[in-house]
């Protein structure tokens, strides 16, 4: 009898150290996903208005956008693992006190906005030394696999942890679910505190400013990264930006859906997420990788397109799946392939730019297309948006800067 092909995407676990990482972030991120629900509701039942959590997310996107680029030069300049275990235990602390705070009925909106931006500080500091240490836990070839096995617990904990918050807060209320979310960092930073990751050569320790002025002209002087990080700029500030604001109205006037309508969307683009992000770590792709990741995102703007288009909830539904699948693909193959191209000691930097390039104007994108919500049907302005993002992509796949990258 021949043997069953090998689980690819599995191979990341046969690395002990990557294994106590990964399994510390999944019970994070699970309790990421409940905090975000309690976070939610409680901002809403202490001022009773439904901007709030617009406002508490804007804050933590805020902190977190402030300490990205420190972070990237931090994690390049002293212990991954170390700075991990400190932006874990910080949260863990100001959560903690958040918990505290809420169980006694002394939490203000001013308090809770306090506390969240203070969170997303310590987040900005974790992301690019996370995504420096996966390479120092794993061999190359299975850097795939890896990144694969991060996004599948990262959108499973996001159906997990909102049914945790969901019985947990009807129970003991917000404070129990902001203790627990307190309780995750703890686990992550307990189990990291046991991984070994390898130990590479560092560059030479200058001024942070100095260290931050040599990871910006290391971007510009390689095309395919500061090209795609600008284009993944436009992207976020046109289409994601767009459908963010416009999908409750789309559901609402053209499908006569609910909260349900709308939730079941992001649901399925979860599931459309888990499976690129397996079938990546499966076949962990080599060649011709620009032309592969720029032909993903076309293809998820096209799906954007033909949803705001769409007349039936079902097909809508589907073309969900199918913008997962690209986007879980393409996104895994694009943190693999960073790993793998950028130098150890640039690396962190390298990552903190592009977090803090995707990121940067979406805030201003979300107030323009407030803004120019009244100007069509929520339908028409989603699919113009994002056809213009499928242009965007076709254009860079014109460039031989980015066909050229294996």
């Amino acid at each position: 009898m021949s043997a069953p092909p090998r689980l690819r995407v599995l191979e990341a676990l046969r690395h002990r150290d990557f294994r106590l990482l990964w399994a510390g972030q999944t019970v994070s991120q699970i309790g990421d996903a409940a905090f975000v629900v309690a976070l939610g509701w409680r901002a809403f039942t202490l001022t009773n208005k439904a901007s709030s959590l617009g406002i508490v997310l804007a804050v933590e996107s805020l902190g977190l956008v402030t300490t990205l680029l420190i972070g990237g030069v931090l994690a390049d300049r002293y212990s991954r693992k170390l700075l991990l275990i400190g932006s874990d235990v910080a949260r863990a602390v100001v959560i903690g006190a958040l918990a505290l705070v809420d169980a006694t009925g002394h939490l203000s909106f001013g308090l809770l906005i306090g506390f969240v931006a203070l969170h997303g500080l310590g987040s900005g500091l974790f992301q690019p030394a996370f995504g420096g240490i996966l390479p120092l836990l794993v061999e190359e070839p299975t850097l795939g696999s890896a990144n694969a096995l991060v996004g599948i617990s990262r959108q499973a904990a996001f159906v997990v942890g909102p049914a945790l918050a969901g019985g947990i807060y009807g129970i003991a209320g917000s404070s129990a679910i902001f203790a627990v979310e307190a309780a995750s960092f703890v686990v992550s930073a307990a189990l990291l505190a046991f991984a070994r990751p390898r130990v590479y050569e560092r560059g030479p320790t200058e001024r942070l400013r100095r260290e931050l002025t040599t990871g910006f002209r290391y971007v510009l002087n390689v095309p395919w990264l500061w090209i795609t990080i600008g284009t993944f700029s436009l992207v976020l500030l046109v289409g994601y930006a767009a459908f963010q604001v416009l999908l409750p109205k789309l559901v609402e006037d053209e499908w006569n859906g609910g909260v349900g309508a709308y939730g079941l969307l992001f649901t399925l683009q979860g599931v459309g997420m888990v499976i690129g992000s397996v079938v990546l770590g499966q076949t962990s792709p080599t060649r011709r990788r620009g032309v592969l990741i720029y032909s993903l995102f076309a293809a998820n703007g096209a799906f954007g397109t033909l949803l705001g288009l769409s007349p039936w909830y079902a097909g809508a539904a589907a073309l969900q799946v199918g913008r997962g699948f690209c986007i879980g693909f393409a996104i895994t193959l694009w943190d693999t392939m960073l790993m793998q191209r950028v130098p150890q000691q640039m690396l962190s930097r390298v990552i903190s730019m592009d977090w803090f390039g995707s990121l940067g104007l979406l805030p201003a994108g979300l107030g323009i297309w407030a803004a120019l919500s009244g100007l069509g049907s929520p339908g028409t302005l989603i699919a113009v948006s994002w056809a213009f993002c499928t242009l965007l992509y076709l254009f860079g796949l014109r460039d031989p800067r980015i066909r050229s990258v294996e």
